[in-house]
């Protein structure tokens, strides 16, 4: 396969069929090119099979079954992980098509909430080389690495240093298993080839005494780098990956708050690079309020917004708010002045001392509380903050499990009669409310979502479907954008336009239900849906653009790689 389209072969019949050369067990090894027990009579003679397999041929069906009740036997959820990891690693083709048979069962095992503990156990667990691990020791190396590496037409990397997994911290090498599921979503949202994703972990050491202390331990045993021991290694990395995978887009995945803005702002011109932990929570939070402005007949103008936890994601939902505030027509400094970011130390203050970088953009002039009571001189809480200013909007990104009280919703109400609340952290215990509770609070009015999967909730005879703010809604289909587009920068406007795209996808039904969200059976809809907004919106606005004249949805089409065996030619 070279850089580019997602290469197909015609026979003189018009039919499909793939050209190769392995033999024997070597092409049973492979992993992108293994059908198992599913090679027919007559390959299996063309490529010297007979008597490595059970005689019987299975069909597709046949197989899917089969792993289906492997996979249901499995008696954990992390054996469950387990077992399919272990399915990737052999078949990645029938791994795909189990995956999209069973997507709503399946995708909480292969990333939230179970990677995380995958993550945890991965030097006591550990199965089967995948992806690039890159040191101190070996990151002036990533040339050789390529050259050995499976996969050479690199399309789109998911990176991590392991400082910030989910919520657990630093989780050092064990990290990779953030990238691997990542990537897995990228294929099975967006039908990127698993051979154009490379996962890649840097281990910089860690600071977590448990592992160090642990013998079985497989990452670099010292401190994790920090200042400009790291900064120089980071660079390092960049300009490998620019040279040695030049094509590809690179996603930085769960580092920490401030090495996340410092990375992206770094590179985010050098080559096409997005933070998810930043713009992807961003934007899907940004269509959950479109759609819930919808049910209110409102508009994203009418609103006043409080972001309750000022870290990389925190940050990234006031940002694009902020830009789809400037899309509905607000100036740069109406837009600002109806975004509220908390932290640990309450309302963020423009003179504080030793304030973030990244948090100044929405820091508020201390004259703006000047008339407020507040039980801490200089200090304004969340519930000070609600009592005194006109909330309609409520976005939790803090961590804090129950944070979110009943008299914040019911003042909230004094302002609006559909309040937002939206609890978005994860794992379920670090929510800041449950929605039953919300919808208690607000006897039924308020619009819900959530960052984790949770059951419909019954109140006074109506039944509420929760949606769930999924990163997974937004990051394969502005990946495969920015693959399509050969685009040189990853930008806001690109993210606003996913916003919009998912917006859209969520039916009236569901709206009716209370629900911003579709359903995680839609992903690979959403996921074209996105793509082509995004893609829609280069055609119409950069002339230099590459899909001048072209069909999008036919360019993403042929891009595009569906889990299904065809037919093989030696060659």
């Amino acid at each position: 396969m070279t850089i580019g389209k997602y290469l197909r072969w015609k026979d003189e019949n018009g039919n499909e069929f793939r050209p190769v050369s392995l033999t024997g067990t070597e092409l049973l090894n492979d992993r992108t090119l293994n059908k198992s027990t599913a090679f027919t009579y007559e390959e299996r003679e063309a490529f010297q099979l007979s008597g490595l397999l059970p005689p019987r041929v299975q069909t597709f069906d046949d197989q899917l079954n089969r792993v289906y009740d492997g996979f249901r036997n499995a008696s954990t959820d992390i054996e469950k992980y387990l077992f399919l990891r272990a399915l990737q690693d052999r078949n990645e083709t029938l791994f795909y098509a189990l995956l999209s048979r069973h997507i709503e069962e399946m995708t909480p095992i292969i990333y939230t909430p179970t990677v995380g503990k995958a993550c945890q156990e991965f030097s006591h667990r550990y199965q089967k080389a995948r992806g690039l691990y890159i040191t101190e020791d070996n990151v002036d190396n990533m040339g050789e690495q390529a050259r050995h590496f499976t996969g050479k037409d690199i399309k789109i990397i998911v990176v991590t240093d392991s400082q910030g997994i989910l919520g657990l911290g630093d989780q050092g090498v064990g990290g990779m298993g953030i990238p691997i599921g990542k990537l897995s979503l990228y294929t099975l949202g967006a039908g990127i080839h698993p051979a154009h994703c490379l996962p890649i972990a840097l281990d910089v050491g860690t600071d977590n005494q448990d592992l160090l202390d642990d013998p079985m331990y497989l990452g670099v045993p010292r401190k994790r780098m920090r200042g400009e021991e790291y900064k120089t290694f980071i660079k390092k990395f960049v300009r490998q990956v620019k040279q040695h995978f030049p094509k590809a887009v690179l996603q930085w995945e769960d580092f920490s708050k401030s090495n996340a803005f410092d990375n992206l702002a770094d590179y985010e011109d050098f080559l096409p690079s997005f933070n998810d932990d930043i713009q992807g929570t961003g934007s899907v939070v940004l269509a959950g309020i479109l759609g819930a402005v919808k049910i209110k007949e409102e508009s994203l103008v009418d609103q006043s917004y409080v972001v309750y936890g000022a870290g990389a994601g925190g940050v990234g939902v006031a940002d694009q708010i902020y830009a789809g505030l400037l899309k509905e027509g607000c100036s740069h400094t109406v837009a600002r002045d109806k975004i509220f970011i908390l932290d640990s130390q309450g309302l963020v203050f423009d003179d504080r001392e030793g304030l973030d970088e990244y948090k100044k953009r929405y820091a508020k002039p201390r004259s703006i509380a000047e008339s407020w009571h507040t039980e801490v001189l200089g200090k304004v809480s969340l519930t000070e903050l609600i009592d005194n200013h006109p909330v309609t909007v409520l976005l939790g990104t803090s961590g804090i499990g129950g944070a979110f009280k009943e008299e914040h919703v019911q003042k909230m109400m004094e302002y609006t009669k559909r309040p937002m609340v939206f609890p978005l952290s994860n794992p379920t215990a670090n929510c800041e409310a449950l929605p039953e509770d919300i919808y208690k609070w607000s006897d039924g009015q308020a619009i819900v979502a959530t960052g984790s999967p949770f059951e419909n909730v019954s109140y006074n005879g109506f039944e509420y479907r929760i949606g769930q703010g999924n990163n997974v809604f937004i990051f394969p289909g502005v990946g495969l954008a920015a693959i399509v587009s050969r685009t040189r920068k990853i930008n806001l406007d690109m993210f606003t336009m996913a916003s919009y795209a998912l917006a859209e996808c969520v039916s009236e039904e569901d709206l009716a239900a209370g629900c911003v969200y579709p359903r995680i059976s839609e992903l690979k809809d959403v996921s074209l849906r996105v793509a082509t907004s995004i893609l829609s919106n280069m055609q119409a606005t950069d002339p230099n653009s590459i899909l001048r004249g072209k069909d999008v949805e036919q360019e993403l089409a042929e891009h595009m790689w569906e889990p299904a065996y065809l037919p093989y030619r030696r060659v």
